[in-house]
């Protein structure tokens, strides 16, 4: 999935860095989980696995890919899975929901420019036809859930197959703070749900939908041999460029304004957003944090200068630091912007 800071091509190489400092576990709490793709990483290799993330999307990734331990069987929904003995029963299933007949939902209708012709722009993140199509889904998603047809596993994990699907059609550059005038050519094409891959390991592994530091304070049981933070890096919010994944999600019908339909994220609001509150959100969460290594990934362009990241770690324990360039978020498209950044990992074996 395209999304600001994820760390799917970094995961390797910030795994070697830890194991150059020997900081090695058998668990790690992925605080800012995001897309999971540090966490997913971490339980293919069999660590016990805690994640946490403010936007409700990521929480339903988090159920699909982390707390689930078990290849969905679909077994009270009506379907002969013995029909195609080469398609697995999560695909099966897909395939059913693909053929639906299709909806005007609440995307469909405020998310498309059939729909929203009295709008002085109308919004084309999709076509009608895939508007549609994201409806129906998600709408027979939450009727088979309510009707006990998929048990809560199988719910998130339809849901996420959605929310992974819907970035390759949408008419976005990345992020879906704004949406393109003209068609993007993926954009156009018909849109077909892309099943998940569900990862199992030997851990009764845990995931949160909550403020970091507010569970750090209140869940004191909560402790893991590694912290692992990827925070916001400067003072664009998160909530906003991704709304219409959390409204998809949710499916909740909120109330929606501006251009871009955006729904209202007061209480998604992060403090590393703000350098001051970045600052002190830090030192809280290693002063708290029941750990005894932390990792942290920041960039050459966050808005806490490097400085004061080392002087807070070191304040806890012994640190080290590394940093490497890699390409830059696709989304940017500033024409002087330096293709290249640099990735800085902070290492801190926290004093007893």
């Amino acid at each position: 999935m395209r999304y600001i800071g994820n760390k799917e091509n970094l995961v390797d190489r910030i795994f070697l860095e830890m194991e150059k400092r020997n900081i090695l576990g058998t668990s790690i709490f992925d605080v800012f989980s995001g897309t999971t793709s540090v966490a997913k990483f971490f339980k293919e290799k069999n660590y016990k696995i805690i994640s946490n993330d403010l936007l409700y999307f990521s929480y339903v990734l988090q159920q699909a890919y982390i707390s689930n331990n078990t290849i969905p069987i679909f077994d009270k929904i009506n379907i002969n899975f013995e029909s195609n003995m080469f398609e697995d029963r999560l695909s099966s299933v897909l395939r059913i929901l693909d053929e639906l007949p299709p909806v005007s939902g609440f995307i469909s209708k405020n998310y498309t420019p059939d729909y929203t012709q009295n709008l002085d722009i109308p919004r084309m993140y999709f076509t009608t036809e895939n508007g549609d199509f994201i409806d129906k889904v998600r709408i027979a998603i939450q009727e088979w859930y309510e009707q006990n047809k998929i048990t809560k596993h199988e719910y998130y994990i339809l849901i996420a197959c959605l929310i992974e699907t819907v970035p390759y059609y949408a008419n976005i550059s990345g992020v879906y703070g704004a949406f393109h005038k003209k068609w993007d050519p993926r954009a156009l094409k018909k849109m077909h749900l892309k099943p998940i891959n569900i990862l199992i390991n030997q851990h009764e592994n845990q995931v949160f939908n909550s403020n970091s530091i507010n569970l750090i304070k209140t869940d004191r049981n909560l402790q893991a041999d590694i912290f692992y933070l990827d925070p916001p890096y400067n003072q664009r919010q998160y909530a906003p460029n991704y709304h219409l994944l959390e409204t998809i999600a949710k499916y909740d019908n909120p109330v929606i304004k501006g251009v871009s339909g955006m729904r209202e994220y007061t209480d998604q609001k992060s403090n590393f957003c703000n350098v001051n509150t970045a600052i002190n959100e830090l030192d809280d969460i290693v002063k708290y944090g029941n750990f005894r290594y932390l990792v942290m990934s920041y960039n050459s362009e966050g808005i806490i200068p490097k400085e004061a990241l080392l002087d807070i770690l070191s304040t806890y324990g012994q640190m080290s630091f590394v940093e490497f360039d890699y390409l830059r978020y696709k989304s940017n498209k500033r024409k002087s912007a330096n293709k290249m950044i640099k990735e800085q990992l902070f290492f801190l074996e926290k004093k007893i």
